[in-house]
């Protein structure tokens, strides 16, 4: 049986990385406590003493705005960081997957992203997610690296607990509607990476539910789905909000290649939400 071991496994992602990956391999997890991935030779002594197949990073600074106000901590996290494990993996010959975002668009595109289009990030954080993409290009050759965006699961902050907990507090929320891309939960990104590992692919991959909203209409649909009718959901323009970290306006992923070499269909961003509602704790 192939030993898989997950970074930063108590996030929300790695608790369903782990969890999915129990099924088929063998699984070691570690937290960022257990392991300072901006520790270059610790990096490498943990990744050749635990002696795995496959590493999967999903370690990582991800406090979007924090990146802007915390540059070096960004970079540092993101980038130095994730060359360290690639090079922990390159030394002990460990195929790395690493978690990337669609923050390294700009957004302008108007139309679905393919793996082939080119990055322009707008923000610390997507540049240091890029400069980690770059560090694992340049020094692995078996790899995957998996795009994924607009995050949410059972096991950390999100988006979807945000308004269902600002429902309970007011009648009224402000949300964003000129932001437009796909969410994700994180059960179904988790099964995606497993079946790209079970086929041993390589190269670049965007995943994502499919079908896309802008975050006006993903609040919409959760209280439609909690039902709750009382509460008032205002359109706003990004611009009001003037958040220190700018985002990228349309940033929808096309998935073919997904489709194609894993024969991946993911499933509707509507379905995965209700999916999340039934398994959905207090």
């Amino acid at each position: 049986m192939k030993r898989v071991l997950v970074l930063g496994a108590q996030g929300m992602l790695g608790h369903d990385l782990v969890e999915a990956c129990t099924l088929r391999y063998e699984v070691i997890g570690l937290s960022k406590e257990d392991l300072d991935i901006t520790r270059q030779e610790a990096t490498r002594k943990v990744i050749k003493e635990i002696s795995p197949d496959v590493v999967i990073n999903a370690a990582g600074y991800t406090d979007v705005d924090g990146c802007e106000k915390k540059m070096q901590k960004a970079f540092t996290i993101n980038g130095e960081g994730s060359k360290n494990v690639a090079k922990g993996c390159r030394y002990s010959g460990a195929k790395l997957v690493y978690i990337s975002t669609d923050y390294i668009f700009d957004g302008e595109k108007g139309s679905p992203y393919s793996e082939d289009d080119t990055p322009n990030p707008q923000n610390i954080y997507g540049e240091s997610k890029l400069l980690g993409e770059r560090y694992i290009e340049k020094f692995l050759d078996d790899y995957l690296i998996v795009r994924t965006q607009w995050l949410y699961g059972s096991h950390g902050r999100n988006f979807v607990e945000t308004i269902l907990t600002l429902a309970e507090e007011t009648d009224r929320i402000e949300v964003v509607n000129d932001q437009v891309g796909s969410p994700t939960y994180t059960v179904d990104l988790s099964r995606a990476i497993l079946t790209l590992l079970s086929k041993d692919l390589r190269g670049i991959f965007h995943v994502s539910n499919s079908g896309s909203c802008s975050w006006y209409e993903f609040a919409l649909e959760i209280l439609r789905l909690a039902g709750t009718e009382k509460v008032e959901i205002v359109p706003i323009s990004s611009c009001i909000l003037n958040r220190p970290a700018k985002r990228p306006l349309y940033s929808v992923f096309d998935c073919q290649r997904l489709r194609k070499e894993a024969g991946v269909d993911m499933r509707s961003w509507q379905e995965a939400l209700q999916d999340y509602f039934n398994h959905r704790k207090g």
